[in-house]
């Protein structure tokens, strides 16, 4: 298994408002082909202004194509083409990870 551990950091009181356009917009597309996360999470203390999501693949390859195929995706070209008009979004930091040997998902 395959893990991608994505956390995004948006402008200090905007990250309600990029949450609810991907709520709108991208969340049905991006689960059409990547299927439901494993965790969609927003922070709590620390750094509120971020987000967090996981999704679980097959392996690299799986991921690959799942990926490809959500890039074609006109929703999904609709919701990032909005997201990046909003500017909310200031970095991203992405992980693929795997298990620990003692750890079954």
């Amino acid at each position: 298994m395959l893990y991608d551990v994505r956390t995004y950091t948006c402008r200090p009181g905007t990250i309600k408002k990029q949450l609810e356009l991907y709520q709108e917009l991208g969340f049905e597309a991006q689960r059409k082909h990547l299927g439901d996360p494993v965790l969609y999470l927003q922070t709590e203390t620390g750094n509120v202004n971020s987000f967090t999501h996981i999704w679980a693949y097959q392996d690299a390859a799986d991921r690959m194509a799942r990926r490809a195929a959500l890039q074609k995706d006109p929703d999904w070209q609709v919701y990032l083409k909005k997201s990046v008009e909003m500017g909310n979004l200031v970095s991203q930091e992405n992980h693929l990870m795997v298990p620990t040997p003692f750890f079954k998902p």
